[in-house]
C-alpha cells in the first residue's frame, strides 16, 4: 500500500484523519508513489487557527530576524537542490535538468526575500505643515494562502510564501494534488531553516479545500495559479469574500519572427520554448507568427523539432518528459485531432508518439501546425502540450494587430536585428510580459510576474515589488509635536497650519 503524504499542522507533520485521498502517479509509468489525503473541515480550521494564533507572535518578530531566515532557507534549498528535483521529476515527469530549474527559479525568489527590510521601508516627509510630519508604515496583513498548479510544484510555491512570510504574514499553502511530495519536502527544508511554528501550514486536498480556504474568514489574501475558469472562479469567490486575491490564469503566447533575425537562434529558441516541459507552461511558446519571408523556415523548423524526443526523467538524451495524467495527454490528442479537422496542415504529428521501456508513460511528441487562422481552436484556446501552431502575416503592424486581438496577455516576444522594430513591439503590444531575442520572458523576482488581460485576475502582482504591496497593508501617520509656545486657537477648517 503507497505512503499517505502528511499535513503541515501548528509546526508539525501530521497524519490526515481524513478517509479520502487521491493517488500521486508518475506520469511515466503509472506507479502510484504516493496517497495525498484531502484534508477534513476539521483539519483545515486548525491550520488556519494556528497560523491565525502564529501571526500576532510572528508579525512582532523584527524584519532582519525575518531576513535571516530566508537567508538560511535559501541555503537549504541550495544543498538540497538535487534532492528537491529528483522527487520532482518522478512526480511531474520532468527531465532532471528541468527540475533543477524549477527548483532553482524558486530559490531565486527566496534570495529576493532576503532582502525584505529595504522592501518594506516606508515613506517619510517632514514639515508637511509646520512642525508636521508626515510618514508611512508597512505592515504584514495576516494569514494568506497559496493555491499552486501541477506544472511548477517548487517555483510556484516559492513565489508565494517566502515573500508573504519575509513581509510578517503566516501562510497556508495548498498544493496541487498531482504532485504535493515536492511542496512537502520545501516545509520540511522550511522548518529546519528555523521557521517558528505555525508560521506556514500545508494542507492537501482538491475543490473542496480550495473551496473553504476561499471562503474562510480569518484568510486575508489568496494567490493563485491555474487555467482561466478556476482563476476567475478563485478571484470572484475570494473578493467576494473580502480578500486580496491575484490569480495568474492561461494564456496563447506569440513568438513573432521577423526575416531579419538569425535563422538558427529563431529555430533553436522556438523548439526549446514550445516543446520544454512538454509544453506545459503558462509561458510555452505556442503560436509562431512568421513574417514575411521567414515563412520559408517552416521546412528547417519541422526538422529541428522532429529531432527532439521525450522521455523518462533520468535519460539524459530526453528533450521532455511525459504530461502529468492520462487525461492530459487525451486532451491534447484531441486539440490535435481537431486542428486536421478544421483545415490546419499538420506537418508533424505526435500524436502516436511511444517511448521504449514506458509503453504506459503519457507521451506525446512534438507537434507543429501550419496556416492556422485565428477562427481554429487550436489557435484561440490553450493547448498545454508540445504543439506549436504558426501563422503568416506580411508585416510587423499585422503581427502586433493580431497579438492584440487575442484575449490572453501573458507574454510574447519578437525575435529580430531592428532596434526599430524591437522599440515598436515593446511598445504596442498588449502584453505584460516582453521577450526582445528571448522566447520566454519570466522576470528575474526583482521585478514582478506581470500578466495582462485574461492572463492575470488582480491588481497586484507575484513576486518583486508589487508582491511586497500585495502582502502589506500600509499605514500613514501625520503627527505633530507641540513646543513650549503658547496654544493657538480652534483651527475649523480641514488645511493644517
Amino acid at each position: 500500500m503507497a505512503e499517505r503524504l502528511l499535513l503541515l499542522i501548528d509546526g508539525e507533520f501530521v497524519a490526515s484523519k481524513s478517509a479520502e485521498t487521491i493517488p500521486v502517479t508518475n506520469p511515466a509509468t503509472q506507479e502510484v508513489l504516493c496517497e495525498v489525503p484531502c484534508a477534513s473541515p476539521d483539519e483545515l480550521n486548525r491550520a488556519v487557527a494556528s497560523a491565525k494564533a502564529a501571526f500576532k507572535i510572528w508579525k512582532e518578530v523584527p524584519t532582519p530576524e525575518r531576513a535571516r531566515l530566508m537567508l538560511r532557507y535559501q541555503d537549504l534549498l541550495k544543498s538540497h537542490q538535487d534532492d528537491i528535483a529528483r522527487v520532482l521529476s518522478k512526480e511531474t515527469g520532468k527531465t532532471f535538468a528541468d527540475a533543477q530549474g524549477d527548483v532553482w527559479r524558486g530559490i531565486e525568489v527566496v534570495e529576493h526575500a532576503c532582502s525584505v527590510p529595504t522592501l518594506m521601508m516606508g515613506e517619510t516627509v517632514e514639515n508637511v505643515a509646520r512642525r508636521v510630519d508626515t510618514y508611512s508604515l508597512v505592515q504584514p496583513l495576516g494569514v494568506c494562502a497559496g493555491i499552486t498548479p501541477f506544472n511548477f510544484p517548487a517555483m510556484i510555491p516559492l513565489w508565494m510564501f517566502p515573500m508573504a512570510i519575509a513581509c510578517g504574514n503566516t501562510f497556508i499553502l495548498k498544493p496541487s494534488e498531482q504532485d504535493p511530495m515536492t511542496p512537502n519536502m520545501l516545509a520540511e527544508l522550511f522548518l529546519e531553516a528555523g521557521a517558528p511554528k505555525g508560521v506556514l501550514q500545508v494542507v492537501h486536498g482538491g475543490k473542496d479545500q480550495v473551496n473553504a480556504l476561499l471562503t474562510h474568514p480569518d484568510i486575508k489574501a489568496i494567490s493563485f495559479v491555474g487555467s482561466v475558469p478556476v482563476a476567475e472562479h478563485v478571484y470572484r469567490t475570494g473578493t467576494q469574500n473580502l480578500k486580496r486575491v491575484q490569480a495568474m490564469a492561461g494564456a496563447k503566447n506569440h513568438m513573432v519572427v521577423m526575416p531579419d533575425a538569425d535563422k538558427q537562434q529563431v529555430i533553436s529558441n522556438l523548439v526549446g520554448a514550445s516543446c520544454g516541459a512538454a509544453g506545459q507552461r503558462c509561458m510555452a511558446i505556442s503560436v509562431a507568427v512568421l513574417v514575411g519571408e521567414a515563412a520559408s523556415w517552416l521546412p528547417d523548423i519541422k526538422a529541428a523539432m522532429a529531432a527532439v524526443s521525450p522521455g523518462a526523467w533520468d535519460d539524459e538524451a530526453a528533450g521532455y518528459g511525459p504530461q502529468i495524467t492520462p487525461q492530459a495527454k487525451q486532451r491534447i490528442l484531441n486539440y490535435i485531432a481537431t486542428g486536421k479537422k478544421e483545415g490546419a496542415t499538420c506537418m508533424l504529428d505526435g500524436s502516436d508518439c511511444t517511448v521504449d521501456g514506458f509503453p504506459d508513460g503519457n507521451w506525446v511528441g512534438p507537434t507543429l501546425f501550419a496556416d492556422v487562422t485565428p477562427q481554429m481552436t487550436i489557435y484561440k484556446e490553450e493547448i498545454f502540450g508540445p504543439v506549436l501552431v504558426t501563422t503568416q502575416v506580411d508585416d510587423l503592424d499585422a503581427a502586433i494587430e493580431l497579438i492584440n486581438a487575442n484575449p490572453f496577455g501573458n507574454g510574447t516576444s519578437l525575435f529580430t536585428s531592428s532596434g526599430g522594430a524591437a522599440r515598436k513591439f515593446q511598445h504596442e503590444i498588449e502584453v505584460g510580459q516582453v521577450g526582445i531575442n528571448l522566447p520566454i520572458p519570466v522576470p528575474l523576482p526583482f521585478f514582478s510576474f506581470t500578466g495582462w488581460k485574461q492572463s492575470f485576475f488582480g491588481d497586484q502582482h507575484a513576486y518583486g515589488k508589487q508582491a511586497v504591496r500585495f502582502y502589506t497593508e500600509t499605514k500613514t501617520i501625520t503627527a505633530r509635536w507641540f513646543d513650549e509656545e503658547s496654544a493657538t486657537g480652534p483651527n475649523m477648517t480641514i488645511k493644517l497650519k
